[in-house]
């Protein structure tokens, strides 16, 4: 685990411009906490400007693929991202997929029906606890405790906890920043992270993400690979930046050696 301490930016530095020489780059980021700060209305957010357009310019270098990777729904990261249609999407922690210009996010009527139980379940929580909110997605479901206070919210998660297990026993719990999130296939962003090099041919991949969830995606990064932690908390990554304003000059200098080879 790296020390919660922000990286030796000279470190940091030197592995983007190793990084860089790749000659096939999979560059990819989580969304909230990442590229855009947290809001209490998530609908309301939208990525800094600054790394936004660090995004852009890697986008359009050679041999170089950006790629979202959130747990936010699919719909919902296109809508608050505003990326552009031939920039990759992956939604649901790695269960939904824009790829190509595919939309990729099939269940079966077995794990619908489970979706729909485990919502019901949390709907009835949520009723209990005026502030936290239910956040219904396609193979799953979100528990939101951000405007709650910290007994309440260990409150109503263990509460969730249960009736979700109670829902359907197999379902994957995951606990983020101020969320619980509760879904019926146990797919992770590390899943969506070793597909996505596979598919692409990447030779190197960075990935950037703030949340206990983004753990999975820096577990499978290799030798030659890159990874930030964005903020706080335990982590995996080889590198840590103290918010998503210092993440904007890690994609700058990454986007202008990128380009510039």
């Amino acid at each position: 685990m790296v020390p919660e301490t922000v990286t030796d930016p000279s470190a940091l530095s030197s592995a983007l411009e190793t990084l860089a020489a790749a000659p096939r780059l999979l560059v990819a980021l989580d969304f909230d906490g990442t590229l855009a700060p947290f809001a209490d209305d998530p609908a309301q957010v939208g990525a800094l400007p600054g790394s936004w357009a660090a995004v852009l310019t890697l986008q359009r270098a050679r041999d170089t693929e950006v790629v979202l990777v959130s747990g936010r729904p699919l719909e919902g990261l296109a809508r608050v991202s505003h990326a552009p249609e031939g920039m990759a999407l992956v939604g649901s922690h790695g269960v939904e997929w824009r790829v190509d210009g595919h939309d990729e996010a099939a269940l079966d009527e077995d794990e619908r029906a489970r979706v729909d139980r485990v919502g019901a379940a949390l709907d009835e929580v949520g009723a209990r606890f005026p502030g936290v909110v239910v956040e219904h997605k396609p193979a799953g479901h979100g528990l939101h405790t951000r405007r709650v206070g910290a007994e309440v919210a260990a409150e109503a998660n263990a509460a969730a906890s249960r009736a979700a297990h109670d829902a359907d026993p197999d379902v994957l719990e995951r606990g983020g920043k101020d969320i619980v999130e509760f879904a019926v296939r146990h797919v992770t962003k590390g899943d969506a992270i070793d597909r996505l090099r596979e598919l692409r041919g990447a030779d190197a991949v960075f990935f950037a993400g703030d949340d206990v969830t983004d753990e999975d995606a820096f577990r499978v990064l290799r030798d030659g690979d890159v990874g930030v932690k964005v903020g706080e908390g335990d982590t995996l990554a080889a590198h840590r930046v103290a918010d998503p304003t210092a993440l904007t000059d890690v994609l700058k200098q990454l986007a202008r050696v990128r380009f510039a080879r």
